[in-house]
C-alpha cells in the first residue's frame, strides 16, 4: 500500500507539472500520468477488498470505468485537436461517473473522518485563493490593491463562514446517523465526492478573479474574469443548495437568491472598476451571512450546541 501511495504521489506531480501544456506538447505524458495515478487508486482499492467480497465487485467495476477512461484520454492525447478536448470530457465524465454506475456495496468509512478530509479540501482552496490574491498583486502595492486584498480575503472569510459555521457540522451529523452500507456510502458519494467539486471548482474560479483583479483594480474586468468571479461564486453558493437538498432534503432560498444576483451582475463587471467588483461580491456576501445569522439565530444556537464536539453524545 505504501509503494502504491508512494508512486500516485509521483505520478500526480508529473500530472501537475503537465497542466501548462497538456492540450499541447505534453498531452500524452498528461495522459499516461494520470492513468498511473488513477491504476495506483484501483490497487489500493484492490489491496483493501482482499476479505470484503461485495467490495472486490464494486471495485471490479470501478476498476473497468477506470481503464476506459484512461483508454479515452490517451486517444484524445494522440487525436489532439478538437478531438482531445471531446475525447477527454467523455474521459472525465466516465471516470466521474463510476462510483455512480457500479454500485456503492461493501465500501466502509468513518463518517467525522470523512466528512473533516473534505472539509480540509475546501480549506486548501480558501486558501490557494489568498495566494493567487498576492499572485495578482505583483510588486506594486497602493491603495487599491491594499483594499481589493482586504475585499479578497473578507470574500474567502465569507465563503469559509458559509461552510464551516453549521453546513458542515450538519453535514457530518447526517453522515454519521445515516444507516451503514447502501445509505451512509451514497451521501458520502454524492455530498461529499460529488458535491464538493463544484464547491473547489467555485473557489478555484474565484481565485482566478482576485488575480486578474489585483493587476488592475481601477479597470473593469474582462468577460472571463467578471464570470470567473461572481460565477464561481455563484456556483460555490449553489453546491451548498445542493448539498443541502441532498442531506436533509431541506432548499435554501436565501443562497439561491444570492447566486442568481451574482450570475445577474456579470454585465455589470465588465464595465466597472475591478475593485467595485470586489466589493459587490463582498457586500452580498455580508448580508447573506448577517441574514442567516438572524433568520435562523435560534436553530443556529441549538444546532451547534448539540453538533459542537465538546457537547458529547
Amino acid at each position: 500500500m505504501r509503494f502504491a501511495i508512494f508512486a500516485a504521489r509521483a505520478a500526480l506531480l508529473v500530472v501537475a507539472l503537465c497542466v501548462p501544456e497538456a492540450f499541447g506538447d505534453l498531452a500524452i505524458l498528461f495522459a499516461v500520468a494520470y492513468a498511473a495515478v488513477r491504476a495506483a487508486h484501483i490497487v489500493l482499492f484492490t489491496v483493501a477488498s482482499r476479505d470484503e467480497p461485495a467490495l472486490r465487485r464494486s471495485v471490479v467495476g470501478l476498476g473497468a470505468s477506470t481503464a476506459l477512461g484512461a483508454g479515452l484520454l490517451l486517444a484524445g492525447a494522440f487525436a489532439g485537436g478538437s478531438a482531445q478536448i471531446v475525447l477527454w470530457v467523455l474521459s472525465l465524465l466516465l471516470d466521474m461517473a463510476g462510483p455512480y454506475l457500479f454500485g456503492s456495496e461493501g465500501w466502509k468509512l468513518i463518517p467525522a473522518h470523512f466528512a473533516e478530509r473534505h472539509g480540509l479540501i475546501v480549506l486548501i482552496a480558501l486558501g490557494e485563493s489568498i495566494v493567487a490574491i498576492g499572485v495578482g498583486a505583483g510588486a506594486d502595492v497602493d491603495a487599491g490593491v491594499v483594499a481589493a486584498a482586504v475585499l479578497g480575503t473578507a470574500i474567502a472569510a465569507g465563503l469559509w463562514w458559509l461552510y464551516f459555521d453549521v453546513v458542515a457540522l450538519v453535514a457530518v451529523r447526517r453522515l454519521s446517523h445515516a444507516a451503514e452500507g447502501r445509505e451512509r456510502n451514497e451521501i458520502a458519494r454524492d455530498s461529499f465526492s460529488y458535491l464538493h467539486f463544484p464547491m473547489v471548482a467555485g473557489i478555484v474560479l474565484l481565485a482566478l478573479g482576485f488575480k486578474k483583479t489585483l493587476a488592475h483594480v481601477d479597470d473593469p474586468l474582462k468577460l472571463a474574469a467578471a464570470v470567473a468571479t461572481l460565477g464561481g461564486t455563484a456556483l460555490y453558493l449553489l453546491a451548498h443548495v445542493a448539498f443541502r437538498w441532498r442531506n436533509v432534503h431541506r432548499f435554501s432560498g436565501q443562497r439561491l437568491l444570492c447566486a442568481v444576483v451574482l450570475l445577474a451582475l456579470v454585465p455589470a463587471a465588465i464595465e466597472l472598476p475591478a475593485l467595485a467588483t470586489l466589493a459587490i461580491v463582498t457586500a452580498l456576501l455580508l448580508v447573506l451571512i448577517a441574514y442567516e445569522a438572524a433568520h435562523f439565530a435560534e436553530l443556529r444556537a441549538r444546532m451547534r450546541n448539540q453538533l459542537s464536539p465538546e457537547a458529547g453524545p
